[in-house]
């Protein structure tokens, strides 16, 4: 007798399902690695020669707080959308405004994902069919100009966006029909993808192709009036530069906190929830270590600062010839790395669309974003994160847009390591399927503030005025919570979706951490003003 599919209740048919185990979950966030694709030209061309060192620094940072999102994740067995829903539950007692921007500075981090995969990985694809002054790569159509943003910053439509929507399109149709069955695409193609960055790091070290002097001396570079590259020294502007160095690489290295977004999913959420977190971590330090390693061993200082290294243009031939083996391999390791750039641009939709379904069901959001599928996927916020990025597709300068969407990642960062402590007052008798280390837990806490002299001190080094665009971006949650808090739901947040075994539904939490949350916000407002004046006053 063939098989019957199991029968799905009306209920179930309107949420997500369990489907998913750990291993589902570390291939679902195995595109993060291909992030430093994204940011590891930038990073080099600003702070030269430490650039590797920053890589592997910003790694252990994010690994360490990684331990601080696995306990909280674990608090709410029937929550999906990653360690910003969770944070933001801590944040509640304390003000109904702190806590949404918590879930609105994950959202606007990660979605930006969609256009810079997707527009890279058509950047590779045209420049290794055409050449540099083919009609094709150089035409372009000027829509809007957006100067009032940034100088120099317009909305225009070209090849680029036009095949990275085509790219955008065919990831929302692989997710179409459920995680489950993303999660299984995404095995395969992780491991075909995962290959190639894999091999240019080790090649190097296997041949000992590491030039001293491409890694050493550990200085930042200056420029002089005429344009002329030389080493400077670790004074006030190069420790400016660092912190914009960190807080670039904190995007990619920190993002697989992702692996989290699909506890609500998962089957035995107690187990897989910690060991989704810490795999895919493993797995980043392997790349986030050898990857820019070898890059800049390979490349040098001459190389590292080409113009099409700092777009990402360049990138991928740089990669390939790190392997060698003539244009057949080279032409091949180049459609790994487009591969490379949709895994990571499926693992943003897949995280970033349970991030709005939960924040609209949890009362964050407006109410269409918790709405499903028959397959039990988050559509109506899919589409809602496919409009937003065919719109970014045509901004003209893809980096500046994520520089402004990083500072909301930091401000997501500093309110959810902070709300492992709160958590650990306000919740304590709560079960907890993984229990962070005390010792890692204030550690975490720390790195919070760290992250936010990163963010003061080198927002601007990527353009002037990214930490004050990024910091409006993150207030834009005040009117959208409070037509959906005071408008559709007024003034009351809807009935959680868990079950009686979801601890949020059996008891009211009682706030014990008294006036230290506020405290820390404004130790972190304080702190963020004083290194953003810091660094001003060494340009």
């Amino acid at each position: 007798m063939a098989s019957q599919a199991p029968e799905i209740s009306a209920a179930d048919a309107l949420q997500l399902r369990r489907q998913l185990d750990w291993k589902d979950a570390f291939w679902a966030s195995s595109g993060v690695p291909a992030g430093v694709l994204l940011t590891m030209g930038g990073i080099a061309t600003v702070i030269g020669q430490p650039s590797w060192v920053i890589w592997i620094a910003s790694i252990f940072m994010g690994f360490i707080q990684c331990f601080v999102y696995a306990e909280i994740a674990g608090l709410y067995p029937n929550k999906s959308g990653g360690a910003s829903i969770y944070g933001a539950a801590a944040w509640l007692p304390y003000g109904k405004f702190i806590a949404p921007i918590s879930v609105w500075c994950n959202w606007l981090a990660w979605s930006p994902v969609l256009v810079l995969g997707s527009s890279l990985a058509a950047g590779y694809a045209l420049s290794s069919l055409f050449a540099a002054d083919a009609v094709i790569r150089t035409w372009q159509i000027q829509l809007m100009d957006l100067g009032l943003i940034r100088e120099g910053l317009t909305l225009r439509l070209n090849a680029v966006s036009i095949i990275g929507a085509a790219f955008l399109l065919l990831t929302f149709f692989l997710q179409h029909h459920g995680a489950a069955r993303a999660a299984s695409f995404q095995k395969v193609l992780g491991l075909v993808c995962m290959l190639p960055l894999l091999l240019v790091g080790l090649v190097p070290l296997l041949t000992g192709d590491l030039p001293r002097d491409h890694l050493f001396p550990l200085l930042p570079i200056v420029r002089d009036a005429a344009g002329n590259i030389g080493f400077g020294t670790w004074d006030g502007a190069g420790l400016a530069v660092m912190a914009g160095a960190m807080f670039a690489a904190g995007w990619s290295t920190y993002g697989f906190e992702t692996a989290v977004c699909y506890t609500r999913e998962f089957r035995d959420p107690a187990k897989d929830t910690a060991k989704a977190i810490i795999a895919a971590g493993v797995l980043c330090i392997a790349i986030f270590t050898l990857v820019p390693l070898a890059f800049q061993a390979s490349l040098g200082l001459d190389g590292l600062l080409d113009p099409t290294i700092y777009d990402g243009t360049g990138v991928a031939a740089a990669l390939a010839r790190i392997v060698g083996g003539g244009a057949v391999i080279g032409n091949l390791v180049i459609v790994m790395l487009v591969l490379g750039l949709l895994l990571i641009v499926m693992t943003s939709m897949m995280g970033s669309s349970r991030t709005l379904y939960q924040a609209s069901a949890d009362g964050w959001l407006p109410k269409y974003l918790s709405r499903v599928n028959q397959h039990g996927s988050p559509t109506a916020a899919m589409w809602t994160d496919l409009g937003f990025n065919l719109v970014l597709l045509l901004a003209s300068d893809y980096f500046a847009v994520l520089m402004m969407s990083n500072v909301c990642y930091f401000i997501f960062n500093f309110l959810n390591l902070q709300a492992g402590w709160i958590h650990r007052i306000d919740r304590k008798g709560w079960a907890r399927p993984y229990r962070c280390p005390t010792w890692l837990l204030a550690l975490g806490a720390v790195f919070g503030f760290i992250n936010m002299v990163w963010m003061g001190a080198g927002a601007d080094i990527w353009g002037a005025g990214t930490l004050r665009n990024g910091l409006l971006a993150a207030l834009l949650i005040v009117p959208v919570f409070a037509y959906r808090h005071y408008v559709q739901d007024k003034g009351k947040f809807p009935v959680s979706e868990g079950t009686a075994d979801d601890p949020f539904e059996r008891e009211v939490v009682v706030p014990r951490a008294g006036l230290l949350p506020y405290l820390a916000l404004a130790a972190c407002a304080a702190l963020v003003w004083a290194t953003y004046t810091w660094a001003g006053l060494q340009s």
